[in-house]
């Protein structure tokens, strides 16, 4: 059976290593039977989640149209960069606005509650992202999500790729192999469209 998996990068930085980490999960991912798509958060540009906002004007098009796209998902892929060992404000925010989404072409929805989420991350430093993750996995499973456990972690990032993207860090790259199989196989397992 294919599964959807979405994955989403939590930077929109050109040269950011966790934009070349989520490619390396397309690569590997793409060899597979599931569906595979890759949402870049710079083309759903949102305001700073506010309530008196969304009272006033509704929740904006952009965070139905990325709740719209997760909620077709079996599975997402979270890619995040650690911000002083926490969530970066532009991740944090788009999950915020994509949780207040109700309906989706009438239906009821949850973007969240029932997705299996896998999180991965590349930092210069030596911890590899842990922290920021452990934040995005506490948020995620207050929404509902089946986090799972097992992650990638790239620490030192700017040594950790080749000049052709691919990783050169083995104990990372066999990581990801890992958590891309593992990602796949719970997708299929629980598929929440199947």
């Amino acid at each position: 059976m294919s599964a959807n998996i979405l994955i989403m990068p939590g930077s929109v930085r050109l040269g950011s290593h966790n934009r070349r980490l989520a490619s390396e999960a397309m690569r590997l991912l793409s060899v597979t039977e599931a569906v595979v798509t890759r949402v870049d958060l710079a083309d759903y540009p949102l305001p700073i989640y506010d309530g008196d906002f969304e009272i006033e004007s509704g929740v904006p098009q952009n965070a139905q149209l990325l709740a719209q796209r997760i909620a077709a998902q079996d599975a997402l892929l979270i890619v995040s960069p650690e911000y002083n060992a926490s969530i970066p404000p532009l991740l944090k925010n788009a999950i915020d606005w994509a949780s207040r989404v109700r309906k989706v072409n009438e239906r009821p929805v949850q973007p969240f509650k029932g997705l299996v989420v896998g999180l991965a991350s590349a930092s210069p430093g030596r911890f590899g992202g842990q922290r920021g993750l452990e934040a995005v996995r506490v948020v995620l499973r207050a929404l509902g999500a089946d986090v799972m456990t097992q992650q990638c972690l790239l620490p030192l990032a700017g040594e950790g790729f080749d000049e052709n993207g691919r990783l050169t860090d083995d104990v990372a790259r066999s990581s990801l192999e890992s958590l891309c199989d593992k990602l796949l196989d719970t997708a299929r397992s629980l598929s929440r469209h199947g």
